[in-house]
């Protein structure tokens, strides 16, 4: 968990195609059903997250990178 509210999926997933060597491209919203069957459901949320109560109540101060360097830091296998 980081610090930083609001990580577009697209760029989650721009990083990790980039890391993986995949490609990513961007779909419509109606083409979405078709190519992630069930999971289209949660690929289409506007659903940010946010560690604000977190940090609130339990005094956690994040000292991380945010998601996309740390994404950008993984150690990615060949195998």
């Amino acid at each position: 968990m980081v610090a930083e509210e609001g990580v577009p999926l697209r760029g989650i997933m721009e990083t990790m195609g980039r890391r993986w060597k995949l490609p990513v491209k961007s779909i419509a919203p109606k083409e979405a059903q078709a190519h992630f069957g069930w999971l289209a459901l949660f690929a289409g949320f506007d659903a940010p997250a946010s560690s604000a109560l977190t940090r609130k109540r339990l005094g956690w101060r994040p000292t991380g990178p945010g998601l996309i360097a740390d994404l950008e830091q993984l150690v990615v296998s060949d195998g």
